[in-house]
Parts: structure tokens; sequence; C-alpha cells
């Protein structure tokens, strides 16, 4: 299911960073952050630790709602 991540986005924001810059720390490109944070790009879980890491958040706080066991839709 592709979602919009706007928690990925407030998360990177918070980091006072912006989509290039959390780009680079990552090894990815800004359009592949935009396209992620716009819901058109279900990252790997490999992409969704570097995330958390350069955020310094989990993979719950990110990318899953508050049982752990369903993914984050915030197109609601």
């Amino acid at each position: 299911m592709i979602m919009k991540n706007k928690r990925m986005k407030l998360a990177r924001v918070a980091c006072d960073l912006s989509q290039e810059q959390l780009a680079e720390k990552i090894g990815v490109t800004r359009q592949t952050i935009s396209l992620i944070e716009s819901g058109n790009y279900n990252p790997t879980i490999k992409l969704c630790i570097l995330i958390c890491k350069a955020l310094n958040t989990t993979l719950d706080q990110l990318f899953w709602d508050n049982d752990g066991y369903s993914p984050v839709s915030n197109d609601t």
C-alpha cells in the first residue's frame, strides 16, 4: 500500500533537514525523498532503516501505527 508519509516529513523538518540534506545523508536523490513523502514510492526496509537512523527515530514511529502491526496511512 502506498501512502503519504507525513510523519517522515515532520521528523525531517524537526531535524532541520531539507529533502536534499536528508538524501545526501542516506545516499539517495532528493527526488526519492520527495516521492516517499508524497506517497508515490514505497521504500525498501533497508532504506526505511537508513531514514530512521538519519532522523534519530524508529521504524515504528515513522512507518507504523501505534499498535505496531499496520502500515501508517495518512490519507484519512
